[in-house]
């Protein structure tokens, strides 16, 4: 079982910047990790997501260029910088786990992670 938990979330203007971070425990050897969103009234999507063991991120389209993920193995944290933050940005964001390197998971899809924290809200003012 791996236990997950974000922080970081707040309130920022338009712009702005924040970080998220999702500390992981228990069996703390996860091949792909992930953050998606979840807005008021809409489906979760997937962000970005990172390999364990080769550091490859992966983003989606709507956030390239402005979030970064990345992974602090010793400290079993899980990071997304989030820079110049759109209203549509405004969510609820989780971090996830997956159990195998999986072609779901790279495309950030759902299905293809196990774990997940219960989530941290972003809110972008305009």
């Amino acid at each position: 079982q791996v236990q997950l938990v974000e922080s970081g979330g707040g309130s920022v203007q338009a712009g702005g910047s924040l970080r998220l971070s999702c500390a992981a425990s228990g069996y703390t050897y996860r091949p792909f990790m992930g953050w998606f969103r979840q807005a008021p009234g809409k489906e979760r999507e997937g962000v970005a997501g990172i390999g364990f063991d080769t550091g490859n991120p992966y983003y989606a389209d709507s956030v390239k260029g402005r979030f970064t993920i990345s992974q602090d193995k010793a400290a079993n944290t899980l990071y997304l910088e989030m820079n110049k933050l759109k209203p549509e940005d405004t969510a609820m964001y989780y971090c996830a786990a997956a159990a195998i390197y999986s072609s779901a998971a790279v495309n950030l899809r759902e299905a293809g992670f196990g774990y997940w924290g219960p989530g941290t809200q972003v809110t972008v003012s305009s």
